[in-house]
């Protein structure tokens, strides 16, 4: 039986991925196989293979290679770079890597002891709202009346000096049980979207598209987004807005002098529109958090306040409820997501004693995204 592909029913998109009988190893699939992976990928954009406990973060690796002929395949150069762990940066708290196969990195919540693929004890944090929106929840709201919210919608990438990944997989090793629920609420029109504690959301850049006026998709498809050199550290002393979106300006990111050193030519240049390779499809693709200017086809150009304003606008209808996929965790659950096609959020928090633990993985591409016409930005 080859590779069967099932429509997530009920869904805004996402497909359940069954393997042919036997196979344990999807990094290990026939070329036919593959191709019938890789095509649903970029056609239903999340796609997820259960049961997937025991797969090693070298397959992993491998897997996630695979979504990308011009990514790096020798694993010495996997995307995170220095500023992952610099201490100034956002992402600093979100992981820790695998050291026979720093390509992957352990994620979750809580105190691990010695002997995860030959590591020492760990602890890990959730990343929550709490360390990065300028207005949270109370105590109250998020942990007696089960309030949370979007952590950051974002783009899995470094945005400096890298190209965006293709794909990333993310496999659950250890979740919370789905009999505990959490609700967010949307601040500026009431509305609520319940998910299971964790879940990890998903939203269509081609739908975000879909969803813009016939006006705005025409100068969106010829506009620029310039992302601040070393984004992650140049917004770390900032905060975000309620909705995880992009961040408020108020004057608090880090200046440009006083960032490490950077070069002008590693400074990413994006379109603000990537056309998805099989479906021709055009996807609203923007980290709102990073962006410092938007190149308009008029030459304009907006600086970093009227940019974050912009990007909202266009962003803000995606993430309405009926527009999101939220993954509910099982053991075992290898999800795969088309970075180039969706957006991502982390939800939730955990109380003192819960825990989580996952694998990630995503390898910077050899190529920049590019537009309907072709252009590379």
């Amino acid at each position: 039986m080859p590779v069967q592909v099932t429509k997530l029913a009920g869904q805004p998109l996402g497909a359940k991925i069954t393997l042919p009988e036997g196979c344990t190893d999807p990094s290990k699939l026939s070329k036919e196989d593959f191709d019938t992976l890789y095509r649903a990928l970029h056609e239903h954009l999340v796609v997820v293979i259960p049961g997937m406990e025991d797969l090693s973060p070298e397959s992993q690796w491998r897997l996630t290679t695979m979504f990308d002929p011009t990514c790096d395949q020798s694993g010495k150069s996997y995307g995170h770079g220095k500023e992952f762990r610099h201490d100034k940066s956002v992402l600093r708290k979100d992981g820790t890597s695998i050291p026979d196969q720093p390509q992957v990195q352990v994620l979750g919540q809580g105190h691990w002891p010695a002997g995860h693929h030959g590591m020492g004890e760990i602890d890990l944090r959730h990343p929550t709202h709490f360390d990065f929106h300028k207005s949270v929840l109370t105590d109250e709201q998020a942990f007696e009346q089960d309030m949370t919210r979007f952590y950051r919608w974002h783009i899995d990438s470094a945005l400096y000096g890298l190209s965006p990944p293709v794909a990333t997989t993310l496999l659950g090793i250890h979740v919370p049980p789905h009999s505990k629920k959490q609700k967010v609420v949307y601040e500026d029109d009431n509305s609520v979207l319940e998910l299971t504690q964790g879940a990890t959301a998903f939203v269509s850049g081609a739908n975000a598209f879909e969803l813009m006026s016939p006006e705005d998709q025409e100068r969106a498809l010829k506009t620029t987004v310039e992302y601040a050199p070393h984004p992650y550290i140049f917004i770390s002393p900032a905060r975000a807005t309620s909705d995880g979106l992009t961040m408020v300006s108020e004057g608090k990111e880090m200046p440009l002098d006083e960032l490490p050193p950077w070069e002008e030519s590693k400074i990413k240049r994006l379109p603000l529109v990537w056309t998805n390779p099989i479906t021709k499809k055009h996807h609203l693709q923007v980290h709102g958090c990073c962006i410092n200017k938007l190149l308009l086809p008029d030459g304009t150009t907006l600086e970093l306040e009227d940019a974050r304003k912009e990007v909202h606008r266009l962003m803000r209808p995606a993430i309405a409820p009926e527009n999101v996929y939220t993954h509910d965790w099982n053991k075992g659950d290898l999800a795969i997501f088309f970075n180039r096609g969706v957006w991502h959020s982390v939800t939730g928090q955990f109380s003192p004693g819960e825990k989580r633990l996952m694998h990630q993985c995503n390898i910077a591409s050899g190529q920049d995204p590019k537009t309907m016409t072709g252009q590379a930005a």
